[in-house]
């Protein structure tokens, strides 16, 4: 199986003296990167990542100023729970950003990972097909080097011939069951942006600065990746 490496992977690493200033770079570049996409086409498409650390860059950015009404929400990966179970991705963004904002709910798109991992890889898919590249991706780092729900051992969904949107069995942390976005899907993007804090992340750090092979260095935009970290991987 050949793993997805289209091209190189490049990253340029950006430091942080706590979790408050990293949420603080990415709230600022994303509403950045937003101002020119929506000034050149009308449209910003954004991927969501879940997790503590994405939650506070949510958080500052519920109380910033934007043209929210042109913003297209997506998410890299979900938990198969009903949508309101707090465990799920869409509903922690829901709750730290979006329900504060006017984006047009119609412009929210979460994976409806209820409806079990084929199905709801197969309706995200075809939602996501006409997209040819998103704007932004974000994403975290787990500790043992996964992204999304892209885990190491589980190479079918980091192969070149992926599809979009993947159905996820036996996830080595509980729920089992998800639904993600394929390496190859995340490597459309424009922009891809890991957010990394925490003293339990800092070994994967090293390893992924290292050259170790992980899921999270199967993400390869043509234009790199940019991964916020926390100096000495701890938080705030």
């Amino acid at each position: 199986m050949t793993i997805y490496h289209e091209v190189p992977q490049q990253v340029r690493w950006h430091v942080s003296a706590s979790a408050d200033a990293l949420a603080a770079a990415v709230a600022g570049r994303t509403l950045e990167l937003a101002h020119h996409a929506i000034e050149r086409r009308g449209a910003f498409t954004i991927v969501l990542a879940g997790g503590a650390t994405p939650r506070v860059t949510y958080e500052l950015l519920r109380r910033a100023e934007a043209a929210w009404s042109q913003w297209h929400i997506y998410f890299g990966d979900e938990r198969c729970a009903p949508p309101d179970d707090p465990q799920r991705n869409s509903w922690m963004a829901d709750e730290a950003w979006l329900a504060g904002v006017p984006i047009p709910r119609s412009q929210i798109h979460p994976i409806p990972a209820e409806l079990g991992p084929e199905q709801g890889a197969q309706r995200y898919t075809a939602l996501v097909s006409d997209i040819v590249a998103f704007d932004l991706v974000l994403l975290g780092l787990g500790e043992d080097g996964h992204t999304a729900s892209l885990f190491p051992g589980h190479d079918a969904n980091l192969a070149i011939d992926a599809a979009d949107v993947v159905p996820v069995f036996a996830a080595p942390k509980p729920p089992p069951f998800r639904v993600s976005l394929s390496a190859r899907r995340l490597s459309r993007a424009e922009h891809v942006f890991f957010l990394i804090a925490g003293a339990d992340k800092a070994s994967a750090v090293q390893r992924w600065r290292a050259g170790d092979s992980m899921p999270a260095a199967s993400i390869r935009p043509t234009a790199g990746v940019d991964a916020f970290v926390v100096e000495r991987g701890t938080s705030s």
